[in-house]
This record gives C-alpha cells, sequence and structure tokens, in this order.
C-alpha cells in the first residue's frame, strides 16, 4: 500500500455487501504487510456501497461499474487495474487476520511455480468451524472446499499440497495467470475458481496452502445457500468444468457416478421447490456445448501432465479419514 509498484494487488468484488465493507476493509487497513494496493470492483450495487468507500476509504481504488456482470468478469475487470506481481482476491462478506497477507505471500518465494495460496477460511459465526482450507476435485464431478463444516483441530495447521484455492481468500501468481487466464466469464458466479485451478495445474502450476492467512467468511451472504440462482449457477457451472477440464480417460471411468449424483441433485432441487432452475442449468449446457468443446480442444491441447498425473491430483486435499477409507476399499 506504500509502494509506487506494490507486490500484491488485492482484489475485492462488491455487489450491495454496503453491510459487510466496514468490517472488511478496516481488517485490511490493519494488515501486517504494507506492499500491496485494494481495488474495490463495485458490481452496479444499489444499496450506497460506492459513496461509502469513496467517502471512507480513499486508498481503495474504487472501480464502480453500471450493471453486476457477475464474480467471475467482475474479478477479470478488476485485474486490468492491478499493478502487482502477485494477484490477490478476497470476498467483501469476510474479515482477516492481521497477519492474513503476510502468510498468504510467504509460500510463493518457496518454488516458483507455486501459482497458487489458498488461505485458511473460517466460519464467522462458528469461529472454530472451517470454511475452507483450498478446494478438492471429487470422483463424482463435483468440487468441494476441503474441511468445509469440520471443528478446527488442527488437521490443517501444516501447509501442503492442494489441487486449488477457494477464490473468496485465494493468491495468484500472474504469470500463471498471463498464462491460462484468470476467471471464465460465462460461469458467473461459482466454480470459477476450480475452473481457473484446472486450468493451472493442467499447465504444470503448484498450488499450496498458507494455514495461517485466516479469513473469518459470512458464508452465502450474497446469494443464498439454495437459492434458485445457486442452484442454476452451480448445476449449470459443474458441468462446464467437467466439458472443459477432465481427460476423457478420467470422465469416462467415473461417468457413472457422476451422472447418479447429478440426477440426486436434480430429484433434491425438485423436492425444494427449485427444479426450475436445475432444468434451467442442464438446458443451459447444452445450449453452451459447442462452446464448451472448442474450449475443451484448447485446454486440452496445451496440457502438460499425463492422464496419471492427473488422477493424482484427486487426492490432494484429502482428509485423513478420507484416505484411510479409500486405503480400506481399494478406492
Amino acid at each position: 500500500m506504500d509502494s509506487l509498484v506494490p507486490l500484491v494487488s488485492l482484489i475485492i468484488l462488491n455487489w450491495n455487501g454496503m453491510r459487510f465493507l466496514k468490517e472488511c476493509l478496516d481488517s485490511l487497513s490493519l494488515q501486517s504487510f504494507r506492499d500491496f494496493e485494494t481495488i474495490l470492483l463495485d458490481n452496479g450495487s444499489s444499496d450506497g456501497s460506492v459513496d461509502l468507500v469513496r467517502d471512507t476509504y480513499p486508498w481503495v481504488r474504487l472501480v464502480a461499474l453500471p450493471a453486476n456482470l457477475g464474480f467471475a468478469e467482475g474479478n477479470n475487470r478488476a485485474l486490468e487495474e492491478c499493478r502487482g506481481e502477485l494477484i490477490v482476491t478476497v470476498n467483501n462478506d469476510t474479515r482477516l487476520d492481521p497477519g492474513f497477507l503476510a502468510a498468504l505471500v510467504l509460500p510463493v518465494h518457496a518454488d516458483p511455480r507455486i501459482g497458487m495460496v489458498a488461505a485458511k477460511m473460517l466460519n464467522y459465526y462458528e469461529k472454530g468451524r472451517i470454511d475452507s482450507a483450498g478446494v478438492r476435485i471429487m470422483p463424482n464431478g463435483m468440487g468441494q472446499n476441503v474441511g468445509v463444516g469440520e471443528l478446527d483441530a488442527g488437521q490443517y495447521d501444516a501447509s501442503g499440497e492442494v489441487f486449488g484455492p477457494c477464490a473468496g481468500a485465494a493468491l495468484y501468481r500472474r504469470a500463471m495467470l498471463d498464462e491460462v487466464g484468470f476467471f471464465d466469464p460465462s460461469f458467473f458466479a461459482y466454480y470459477e475458481d476450480l475452473d481457473l485451478a484446472w486450468r493451472g495445474r493442467l499447465a504444470g502450476w503448484r498450488c499450496v496452502t498458507a494455514p495461517d492467512a485466516v479469513v473469518y467468511h459470512v458464508h452465502s451472504a450474497t446469494s443464498g445457500k439454495m437459492s434458485p440462482f445457486t442452484v442454476f449457477q452451480v448445476q449449470r457451472n459443474k458441468w462446464f468444468v467437467l466439458f472443459k477440464n477432465w481427460p476423457t480417460t478420467l470422465l469416462l471411468k467415473h461417468l457413472p457416478l457422476i451422472l447418479c449424483f447429478d440426477l440426486a441433485a436434480l430429484i433434491l432441487a425438485i423436492l425444494r421447490g427449485r427444479g426450475g432452475a436445475a432444468l434451467r442449468a442442464r438446458l443451459d449446457v447444452l445450449k453452451n456445448l459447442p462452446r464448451l468443446l472448442a474450449d475443451r480442444r484448447r485446454v486440452q491441447g496445451t496440457s502438460k501432465l499425463s492422464t496419471a498425473e492427473i488422477e493424482r491430483l484427486f487426492t490432494q486435499g484429502e482428509g485423513a479419514l478420507s484416505v484411510f477409507r479409500r486405503k480400506m476399499t481399494g478406492r
């Protein structure tokens, strides 16, 4: 925040989140690490967010858009304003520990092939419960926040390899983004971080955790846990990730399980009165299939990993109990 060309550019995306912004920005101003700039991109808020930031936080570079472009494209627009070689994304509904940035930056100095770093996200209301210690890929086609819902008993206190970070509190090396791109705007919201992690991993970049980079997160504060919007985005974007990034052999290997879980998700959405959103999600996948297949050819054509190496990525971020079960069952 003090140097002319900062090491870190931190992006906060906001849409009608004024009730969260003061605590988030105040915690950012207290960071022990000072070599950063802050870009807040407002996605067409109507709740006074823009005035609050402009009047109270002059050190924040405010980019105010007239309409909501979504999480993915909003971050892409904010990236155009960034000068740092390390890009940090932080949700507006978070409070950061004073040592958050210092801990998040530390791992990238250990290995130039570390392109992503995952923070430790704890539940804002139950501070001893984990929201995310990174993201992992599941054989059923879904993405999963590592440790979500678990009590924090120190099981993720050692830094380790994980498939990717949750974009709610993540670091990306600009060199990686220059190679593979930032978020895919077609995702709008949800799974865009898993898609980016796939592209980064296929290009040979690593991701590690920074367990001392702690944030407290109000989970699903903007979109709701099972709103029609969330159901549509999650159940559509899961297939976007599958079509774009999964190697054919692994997709065919896990397809029965993927289809079973997809059917279960559809039935659950119908039972909860969200059937319309779930059906629209699948229709939108079919509508976008030609583009997805073109994206797939590009992504798969530049992959630097063998299928065996990619399959090993499925276990990164796996908890000790899951490892034990897999070894006992041979799966």
